[in-house]
């Protein structure tokens, strides 16, 4: 399998189960449906998280059919993958937790790229378009322990700088540990 198909499959598996951890992120935090943006990914995403939903039961505002279906959809890379005979099949639920893995990095990117994008609406003076508040209710759980626990100063709010510097810290080291411990199992 050439190169270039390996990395269209990769990038266009990635993004849906992008969207897919998105889409969980939305309810979770129960945005509001009426944004158009919301409405197009959660009838992106229906064609997968629907049927689960039949079998996995949503707990509270958790959509647990959603983060099956975003870990399944990764997990199916690993699966061609091993298909096309690019890896091995006795590795196949090791893949399992490499595509876990892969959907807790891209959950830091998305909060990442979410509160980059707040701090630039602030100062460009768009925080009341649509699409930033939705940003900013989806990145609002994780902002708020940082914006209690920093006040502040003056009209200069540094929280977002602490939010980001944490998620980075979390990127450059927690994940490579996390990274160390699957990898002894893949051949």
């Amino acid at each position: 399998m050439s190169e270039t198909l390996i990395f269209i499959l990769r990038s266009v598996i990635d993004i849906y189960a992008s969207l897919l951890l998105i889409r969980l992120l939305l309810q979770l935090v129960q945005a509001n449906f009426y944004n158009p943006i919301c409405q197009t990914i959660f009838k992106v995403c229906a064609p997968v998280v629907e049927p689960l939903n039949r079998l996995l039961p949503t707990i509270g505002s958790f959509n647990l059919a959603a983060l099956v279906a975003a870990i399944l959809v990764k997990w199916s890379f690993y699966l061609l993958m091993i298909g096309f005979g690019a890896g091995a099949a006795s590795e196949i639920f090791v893949y399992l937790a490499v595509a876990g893995f892969d959907l807790l990095r891209t959950l830091i990117e998305i909060y990442f790229w979410g509160i980059f994008i707040l701090v630039i609406s602030s100062w460009v003076g768009t925080t009341q378009h649509p699409t930033v508040a939705l940003v900013s209710q989806v990145v609002d759980p994780y902002m708020r322990p940082f914006r209690n626990l920093i006040p502040p100063i003056g009209m200069i709010d540094i929280s977002p700088m602490a939010a980001i510097f944490t998620l980075m810290f979390i990127r450059a080291k927690v994940l490579p540990m996390l990274g160390s411990l699957i990898m002894p199992f893949l051949s």
